[in-house]
């Protein structure tokens, strides 16, 4: 596969904020994805940036626990601006991992919940798609007729999965409820004791549609002051038109228990290692390849320290949403300070893919 001429090469020294940002966290971040492709390898994305093309700096980065991070990048990559055309530049937004309180059983209080993957959801193919199902839709629902469009959000909501015991835990807000969808992920401090770690398992195949873009386009919140914090304070001012905005996306999300084990890093994601908060992007995983480091230049997002964004990310995670080259969503970390920060990110960019030089190389000879 040919490597995109989208990708153009440039030294580092061309990338603006190279020289000052520090990517000890992301070396350590890439060091993970270094360890997981000993049990898998990552599926190549259709921009031509070969998986097997990574394996001499995953063997460095394996035998380097305390390496100097630039020197390393510096040494095993080459910077490739990645351009968006016809577009002058990308375009990032922010996700974290919510925390929330909830039950393992219901209550009067506690009485929203968050399903597991049913066992009648199935992953649709080019063999059992039905002739005329919306070339989008990736899951379905097995039914006695054959495979049919999965039940949507109103429809679950309304009751179309109760009594099968597919419940993890009950909330008691269906708006944080509706955000931990969709995040993807949450930490769930148990009523009962204790913390539980929820993560994606699959999603009913509706394509997503945000409440944002629904406000704005009903006159309710303008265009330019939308953020996760402006949707929030319209359905705590509204709660009587919420099903209204939030039965409009009909997409689903099933989610599965998994281990908190260091309460430092994020969820495991698309990449199957856990995210590290400010250097974990998620990417389109049908362009990109998983594990590639990019370097994000956004002068203009101050969020996360108050100095303008230009760090090294790396890519370990996907999402609906996130369509495009040059398009990222940044890992903003756990909790409500991380909330604040993700939910105002909004901001043009430009990425530079860090692609192997063995790989650049060859493809500018």
């Amino acid at each position: 596969m040919a490597l995109s001429p989208l990708f153009q090469p440039l030294p580092f020294d061309e990338l603006p904020g190279w020289s000052s940002d520090q990517p000890a966290e992301a070396f350590a971040a890439f060091r993970r994805s270094a360890l997981h492709v000993l049990t898998r390898n990552y599926r190549a994305g259709s921009l031509g940036v070969a998986a097997e093309a990574f394996s001499a700096a995953y063997e460095a980065a394996r035998g380097e626990a305390k390496p100097e991070p630039r020197g390393f990048f510096e040494r095993w990559f080459i910077p490739c601006l990645v351009s968006p055309a016809p577009q002058d530049h990308g375009f990032v937004t922010g996700f974290y991992e919510p925390v929330a309180e909830a039950s393992r059983v219901r209550t009067e209080t506690f009485r929203y919940p968050l399903y597991a993957r049913p066992p009648d959801l199935v992953e649709l193919t080019a063999e059992n798609r039905p002739a005329g199902m919306d070339s989008s839709y990736r899951f379905g629902r097995d039914a006695p007729s054959g495979i049919v469009a999965y039940f949507d959000r109103a429809a679950i909501e309304r009751g179309a999965l109760e009594g099968r015991g597919l419940e993890i835990a009950w909330l008691s807000d269906p708006v944080d409820l509706f955000f931990i969808h969709v995040q993807g992920a949450a930490r769930l401090d148990m009523i009962e004791g204790g913390t539980v770690r929820v993560t994606y398992a699959a999603k009913s195949g509706h394509p997503f549609t945000g409440p944002g873009g629904i406000l704005r386009d009903l006159g309710e919140i303008p265009a330019q002051e939308i953020t996760m914090q402006s949707i929030r304070a319209w359905f705590r001012a509204n709660p009587s038109r919420r099903d209204e905005i939030l039965h409009r996306n009909r997409s689903f999300i099933f989610f599965r228990e998994a281990p908190a084990d260091d309460p430092l890093l994020g969820p495991v994601a698309a990449a199957k290692v856990p995210l590290t908060p400010g250097r974990s992007m998620a990417v389109d995983r049908e362009l990109h390849t998983f594990g590639t480091p990019f370097f994000i230049d956004a002068p203009s997002l101050r969020a996360f320290d108050g100095s303008p964004f230009r760090r090294l990310m790396i890519a370990q995670d996907t999402g609906s949403a996130i369509v495009g080259p040059a398009r990222g969503d940044l890992f903003a970390g756990t909790g409500h300070g991380a909330g604040e920060i993700a939910g105002i990110i909004r901001h043009a960019a430009d990425f530079y893919a860090l692609l192997p030089r063995t790989l650049a190389e060859r493809a500018t000879r």
